[in-house]
């Protein structure tokens, strides 16, 4: 095989590729990523910018997560200025750190100068301060004084999500002086949907959809067709809280501002699409315990991540054996005993389960507060009454039949209806509890719910089947 080291050396003729480079899995195709990795290790650079850098951002990152990792640098190293940075944006957060450890500040900060302001930042914002100021030295003082700005607002706010870029007139400008602006200024952003109105001071006094310039004519003072901003968003807003706004009232942008009522930005739907993803993403990982953990994650980190509410759930656990040693003497007595128990336990934590993942999921959208919280935890307590009537009756039956004991079936039936009526009320209350003192429900409910369904489970088994064979 030829070994290319420069660009204008033979090539190795590799096969052309479709513009689709997934299969029907909507994997990357493997002989693809075959051909990609084979003209990295011969650094074929031609081949590389021609199937690989002309990809989109979303589509070269998918191709960065699917090969290895020295792959992915010598890609980025191969490709040096033809390399789009903004993939980045779309890579887990520990291959974003690799790459952009090893890449030279001077080409991030070229890279950087040609992105808009919000996927700049998501680069910037996790370098360290040292970095940070290298690189926005490097670019134009307006740029940078952008990107500073939305560097001091806090993580996962508005301020961090926005686009510095947008477009602002004043009110007494005519529909002809503005549409003269926006053909003649190079420096406004490549696609903007509305034009905001703004006072000498840059207060937010209005908004101007391009649709409505379009149909107005030319003399028209554009405070007379502008129209009150729909919802501005204060810079300081949690970006689920935003995307919260967007979805409530069908905005496709939104302007951002800072505490004096200025217009510091502009947020879109492209980004709060990315918030929800995120946020449900989130709460998924939150809710089985796994935190921030990624799959680009080492061993040792995925082990770290998980390890604290795995020692919370085997202390739980330890309750719970400790239930069970309270009945050791009846158990050892009637063996079925032990069968079954796992059965009450299991059917109340799977509850459990479902009725917390509804409340989180409903805490996290706004859609259950103070208000509404009465009725939701009334229904829930009905479904949890209705399910263990409909599987106590299910299970104590088959229980019955199984060890020719209708009282052991009668003491499961009764059992499973008191931990399932426990698992509903400790799937909604717990969350909300949980959430009213400020702590988040969906990293800390799963193992409280579960340890509730196990210990009532337990005891309640356990203790009326001591009862019971004590009174008989």
């Amino acid at each position: 095989m030829t070994n290319i080291g420069e660009e204008g050396r033979d090539r190795i003729v590799r096969p052309e590729f479709s513009e689709d480079i997934y299969a029907e899995d909507d994997s990357v195709r493997s002989d693809f990523l075959a051909m990609v990795g084979a003209a990295i290790a011969d650094r074929d650079i031609i081949y590389l910018r021609q199937h690989v850098a002309r990809l989109h951002p979303s589509e070269l990152a998918d191709v960065l997560e699917a090969i290895q990792p020295d792959q992915r640098l010598a890609l980025v190293s191969l490709l040096g200025s033809d390399f789009d940075l903004s993939a980045l944006t779309e890579v887990d957060e520990a291959i974003r750190l690799d790459i952009v450890e090893h890449l030279p500040n001077e080409q991030i900060a070229a890279a950087i100068g040609e992105m808009d302001s919000d996927d700049a930042v998501y680069i910037l914002e996790d370098l360290d301060q040292q970095d940070q100021e290298e690189i926005l030295a490097k670019l134009p003082f307006t740029e940078r004084v952008r990107l500073r700005r939305s560097l001091d607002y806090p993580e996962s706010t508005a301020g961090r999500r926005m686009q510095t870029e947008f477009v602002a007139v004043p009110p007494f400008w005519t529909v002809g002086q503005t549409i003269d602006y926006m053909r003649e200024d190079e420096d406004l952003p490549e696609s903007f949907t509305q034009i905001f109105v703004i006072d000498p001071t840059f207060r937010l006094l209005g908004t101007v959809d391009l649709d409505r310039i379009l149909r107005t004519k030319r003399s028209t003072k554009i405070d007379a067709i502008m129209r009150d901003t729909n919802h501005p968003i204060p810079a300081e807003m949690d970006q689920e809280e935003a995307a919260q706004l967007f979805e409530q009232y069908d905005l496709l942008s939104a302007a951002v501002v800072d505490e004096n009522g200025r217009l510091v930005g502009v947020l879109t739907i492209d980004d709060v699409v990315d918030v929800i993803q995120e946020e449900a993403e989130e709460d998924l990982m939150r809710l089985g315990g796994v935190g921030d953990e990624e799959l680009s994650d080492s061993v040792a980190e995925a082990s770290r991540s998980r390890v604290p509410w795995l020692l919370i759930n085997s202390m739980t656990a330890c309750i719970s054996a400790s239930v069970i040693g309270l009945f050791d003497a009846t158990i050892q007595q009637i063996v079925a005993l032990a069968v079954l128990m796992p059965i009450v336990a299991g059917m109340g934590g799977n509850a459990g389960s479902q009725t917390m993942t509804v409340t989180v999921r409903a805490l996290a959208t706004r859609s259950l507060d103070i208000h509404n919280s009465p009725r939701i935890i009334r229904r829930e307590a009905g479904v949890g009454l209705l399910n263990g009537v409909f599987f106590g009756l299910l299970i104590g039956t088959i229980a019955a039949l199984w060890f020719q004991d209708a009282h052991l079936g009668g003491i499961l039936a009764t059992a499973m209806l008191i931990n399932m009526m426990a698992a509903a009320l400790a799937g909604i209350l717990i969350p909300l509890l949980l959430d009213r003192f400020g702590a988040d429900p969906a990293v800390s409910s799963a193992v409280f719910v579960t340890a509730v369904t196990d210990i009532t489970g337990f005891f309640t088994f356990l203790g009326i089947a001591t009862w019971w064979f004590h009174i008989t």
